[in-house]
């Protein structure tokens, strides 16, 4: 019973890491140590894109797409799904087509007590002036618009013909799993607790996650250099993130 209690207690403080960040009015999500501010201390964007008309707006994956990103010399390659996932894998492609993360850092690394996730793609941490501690809470800002972009919650139940968005499968009444899961190397969009706060941040899952499923977005899966991913240290930076196969397939909007 004792380590059964141990065993949800951590679980308790992923999850509470995973919707807390910076106080930024404008955060991304993140997902963060026991130490960080409580979720009551963390402000968040107001719910955006939560409808078929805003969703339109908003780059789109139709089908498959394979992007290699670079750390410290060495590639991660991955499969990115826009059957299941077509607005988090579109954002995601056209933010790699721009170069948006080329040169960010990884500013959080969660391995301990057990391997958890990789996060990055804040774009302060261009700036190499902005010390790894104060990332966490940036967006993408849309050139066109001069302002944030972010994307809605989208999670697919299994054998559903389409996703649902802006809310949790539990939220929604769903008790099947989503088609994307947590596995070991899955690829997702970070958010805070407003489920359309998700812009440009991403982690990586270094162990299957299952107590994520359906709560968090999964867009793709590393399909080659998971010992890299391994390997990234707090403060690596990505060197490039190149769209190498599948780039016809984003559209960009209306």
């Amino acid at each position: 019973m004792h380590r059964e209690i141990q065993h949800w207690l951590l679980l308790l403080v992923f999850i509470g890491g995973l919707v807390v960040g910076g106080c930024d009015t404008q955060q991304a999500a993140s997902i963060d140590s026991p130490s960080s501010p409580t979720p009551e201390q963390t402000s968040v964007p107001a719910t955006q894109a939560s409808s078929p008309q805003v969703n339109n707006n908003l780059p789109r994956l139709e089908g498959k797409a394979t992007v290699v990103m670079t750390v410290k010399g060495s590639p991660i390659t991955i499969e990115v799904d826009g059957n299941d996932a077509p607005i988090s894998a579109g954002n995601f492609v056209d933010l790699v087509h721009r170069g948006v993360y080329d040169g960010l850092v990884f500013h959080r690394v969660v391995r301990d007590p057990q391997p958890f996730v990789v996060q990055g793609g804040d774009p302060q941490s261009k700036n190499p002036k902005v010390p790894v501690e104060k990332l966490g809470n940036g967006s993408f800002i849309d050139p066109a618009t001069s302002q944030p972009r972010y994307i809605p919650l989208e999670i697919k139940p299994k054998g559903a013909a389409t996703p649902i968005y802006s809310q949790t499968l539990n939220t929604a009444g769903i008790s099947k799993p989503p088609e994307l899961q947590h596995k070991r190397g899955a690829v997702a969009m970070a958010r805070s607790q407003a489920p359309d706060s998700a812009s440009s941040q991403f982690y990586f899952a270094l162990a299957d996650l299952s107590f994520l499923d359906g709560d968090y977005a999964v867009f793709g899966y590393v399909t080659d250099g998971m010992k890299v991913v391994d390997k990234i240290q707090q403060g690596d930076r990505i060197d490039s993130a190149k769209v190498t196969k599948g780039l016809e397939n984003l559209k960009t909007g209306k």
